[in-house]
């Protein structure tokens, strides 16, 4: 558990938008722990959006990589992990003040979510999205959503 860490709910936020939020924050100095990633939506058609990850997924190989994660909260920390400088100090200082978990782990069940405006979408029914528990589930990841 980190201490004097923002808690965000990934619950309907847009993967990307929140990916940039978190990143900017965690280049601030802020310690952030994201929960319920499995629940983050990515925009866009299914078909598509299954493709992209399936390319991600394979590119490389198995002796060489890069390797792609196939879980949920591991894919939303590696979409973070692109929007910083991790190969420099500053970057893996920032990357290693972030937890991110599927569901909400009992520490942080009453905890006091924070939310990012940017990152929320109002209009989740007009638009065409996957969850980023589905997208994982197709990449072959076994984990239990709550």
């Amino acid at each position: 558990m980190l201490k004097d860490a923002t808690v965000i709910d990934a619950d309907g936020l847009i993967l990307g938008r929140l990916a940039s939020c978190t990143a900017k924050r965690l280049l601030e100095g802020e310690s952030i722990v994201i929960v319920n990633a499995e629940k983050a939506i990515i925009s866009g058609s299914k078909r598509r959006i299954f493709e992209d990850y399936r390319i991600m997924r394979e590119r490389g190989s198995k002796e060489k990589g890069p390797y792609f994660p196939r879980m949920p909260d591991q894919i939303l920390k590696r979409t973070i992990r692109g929007m910083l400088p991790y190969k420099r100090k500053r970057g893996r200082e920032a990357l290693s003040r972030l937890r991110v978990y599927i569901g909400v782990p009992s520490d942080y069940k009453d905890a006091n979510f924070t939310t990012i405006e940017e990152a929320s979408s109002t209009r989740l029914s007009s638009f065409r999205y996957v969850r980023l528990g589905e997208v994982a589930k197709k990449l072959g990841a076994k984990f239990e959503e709550e």
